[in-house]
């Protein structure tokens, strides 16, 4: 199935080369899980502080039971620091 990956900031780096403005349609095995689908681009978790799924928060302790469907859109930010 086809999802929309976007990953902001450093976490970029590991969007696929076909990726514009920081996103990349992706094509996943069916139900994955939001975890598996980053673990596979090489994100790592400690880094994902901010994730949504289709504009909605996903907390730390949902990410790996989050399956996502066709169509979904899978963001991540990492920590950000500054004042």
């Amino acid at each position: 199935m086809k999802i929309t990956l976007k990953l902001y900031a450093v976490l970029g780096q590991y969007l696929p080369d076909h990726a514009k403005k920081n996103e990349a349609e992706v094509e996943v095995e069916d139900a994955s899980a939001l975890t598996s689908v980053l673990a596979a681009y090489g994100v790592p978790p400690e880094h994902c502080h901010l994730v949504l799924v289709n504009g909605h928060y996903i907390a730390p302790s949902e990410r790996a039971d989050k399956i996502l469907k066709e169509g979904d859109a899978l963001a991540a930010w990492p920590p950000v620091a500054g004042g």
